[in-house]
């Protein structure tokens, strides 16, 4: 598993770990009108997954404002953003902040992506600060799991990746 600590401090994170070449897991997250929505569900496009702890915290909001700018140069990329937060709290925060070229989706019911990707911290039940890239044919090309959860992800390359994948 990656090591990762929260405010310098180690944290155990559950599930699998996936790598560069792996076939992208499946999962199952609510959308901010409570539909559920899967990898699957998203097929036939490069899927760039931002992956934060908070929206309502500063890196969190940074990272999404970040890909939501760079979301509108990215052709036949979807870029999601998967945190716990309630479905109800993204929607307010995305309608706050205009936020409209990134999907914010929540992994509060079961955490399914957090235990499918290994990103869910167990001491604190959010999930680790991490960016994935998954082309069209649901192989993860980019994979960074940020080692420092407080620290902002490298953007350049996970933008990067996506442009490749597609």
């Amino acid at each position: 598993m990656a090591n990762v600590t929260f405010k310098g401090n180690p944290v155990t994170l559950v599930g699998n770990e996936v790598k560069v070449g792996d076939r992208a897991p499946d999962f199952t997250v609510l959308a901010n009108d409570l539909s559920e929505v899967t990898l699957d569900g998203t097929k036939g496009n490069v899927r760039l997954i931002s992956v934060v702890p908070s929206l309502d915290t500063g890196v969190c909001d940074a990272q999404t404002r970040r890909f939501n700018e760079e979301a509108s140069n990215l052709t036949n990329v979807k870029v999601l953003t998967i945190s716990v937060d309630l479905p109800f709290a993204q929607k307010r925060w995305c309608g706050a902040n205009g936020i409209e070229n990134v999907q914010t989706l929540s992994d509060h019911r079961d955490l399914s992506f957090g235990e499918a990707y290994g990103v869910y911290i167990k001491e604190l039940r959010l999930l680790t600060r991490a960016v994935f890239v998954v082309d069209s044919n649901d192989i993860i090309t980019y994979v960074e799991y940020v080692s420092e959860a407080t620290n902002h992800p490298n953007y350049e390359k996970a933008i990067e990746a996506a442009k490749i994948a597609n």
